[in-house]
């Protein structure tokens, strides 16, 4: 029975694993959570990991208190070097990372460190650090899979592929809550959560309706398949049917399709090479009747730009988009911050930071920190 860790277990793709670990039946040996110890101390009851992880060290107690109530006592970290040591565990045969935000770059270092394979939620991770996590992925012969569900669908397009054969990748975008709205100025926050198809946590809505998730997409499909961003397109196809494409030096595009449904593609990376029985809904293609298709409206939503500018960029340009868009929805998301000046304040971070050779750790770590120190002074008033 193999044995999971599931890291962010109490977000939203957290609870989503949480799902098709109990329909698989498989083993759950670590969780961890920020701070919702409450949940967190839940899950353990039912699963029964040998270890558990809170990030925030504010609520270490209450999460001592909780577990402590269970027999046996999960054994608890704390902190982020506490994520890390979680993951480092021996007993993971594979560590499931959903943590949101920058932190998540430690667990997954630590994972591949320690010799398990990854399936990997947490887009800061190749964003920031896809030098430094693919190279140690590769020294170390772990696989990192793919759980977002663009690059899930790329993964398995790309199955027994001929990979100098691939001309295209194509990056499916539903355009988020906002793709016929004109006038951006008054978005609330309210608004920008309300995703039309995907069930997903705060953070990943805003990005969806900025559609900077787009461009965070594109430099971790850089990292994850080595592809050029020359190569890489992003369509708008509202349905969520079709995940994403490659096309190929023939001609032949191949799609990888499916509801728009997160357990599908986090069941996968599990449960590869095989396939088990799943628990997202049958596709109806008659009653579904058209599929449409689309390029991004790039004026009013430059942020799906983004992406493609840092890869060519190069350096700690990722890294600097990566936490300065982190910084800018959280200030929009506290009213301090208007929606249309994410994007604008994103570029201007990552232009101010600069880019550079090929970063080590230390070095993404300061551009990390310098990004968002900009978007607080640039932008931390603006609204007050």
């Amino acid at each position: 029975m193999l044995s999971v860790c599931i890291l962010g277990s109490t977000g939203s793709v957290g609870g989503q694993a949480i799902e098709v670990v109990r329909s698989l039946g498989l083993r759950v040996s670590g969780l961890s959570t920020w701070s919702n110890v409450r949940l967190l101390a839940e899950q353990a009851r039912e699963f029964g990991p040998s270890a558990c992880a809170v990030g925030d060290r504010r609520v270490a107690s209450d999460a001592r208190s909780l577990l402590r109530e269970l027999s046996p006592t999960p054994e608890l970290f704390v902190g982020t070097d506490g994520l890390a040591e979680l993951a480092s565990m021996a007993e993971h045969e594979i560590v499931l990372n959903a943590v949101v935000g920058f932190v998540g770059v430690y667990p997954t270092l630590a994972a591949i460190d320690a010799g398990h394979d990854v399936a990997l939620a947490n887009k800061e991770t190749l964003v920031a650090a896809g030098s430094i996590v693919m190279g140690r992925a590769r020294q170390r012969g772990v696989s990192i899979r793919p759980i977002d569900s663009e690059h899930s669908a790329i993964w398995q397009c790309l199955a027994g592929q001929n990979r100098p054969a691939l001309s295209r990748l194509i990056l499916t975008a539903s355009g988020g809550p906002f793709r016929d709205r004109a006038d951006l100025s008054d978005v609330t926050r309210q608004q920008a959560l309300a995703h039309p198809n995907w069930r997903m946590g705060p953070k990943i809505s805003v990005d969806s309706a900025t559609m900077i998730n787009k461009a965070l997409e594109v430099v971790e499909a850089h990292w994850l398949f080595d592809a050029s961003p020359d190569i890489m397109e992003i369509v708008v196809h509202r349905e969520s049917i079709v995940h994403s494409m490659v096309e190929f030096v023939d001609g032949s595009v191949i799609a990888q399709m499916g509801a728009a449904d997160m357990r599908t593609p986090i069941q996968y990376a599990l449960t590869y090479p095989t396939r088990r029985e799943g628990l997202a809904e049958r596709l109806d293609l008659a009653g579904l009747g058209t599929l449409t298709f689309a390029s991004p409206d790039t004026e009013r939503f430059p942020g799906v730009l983004l992406g493609h500018q840092a890869l060519r960029r190069g350096g700690v340009a990722p890294a600097a988009m990566s936490a300065a868009n982190e910084v800018a929805v959280d200030l929009f998301c506290r009213g301090m911050l208007r929606f249309c000046d994410i994007a604008p304040a994103v570029g201007e971070a990552m232009v101010s930071i600069g880019a550079g050779g090929e970063p080590t750790i230390r070095e993404i770590v300061e551009a990390d920190g310098r990004a968002r120190q900009f978007i607080e002074e640039r932008c931390g008033g603006c609204m007050r």
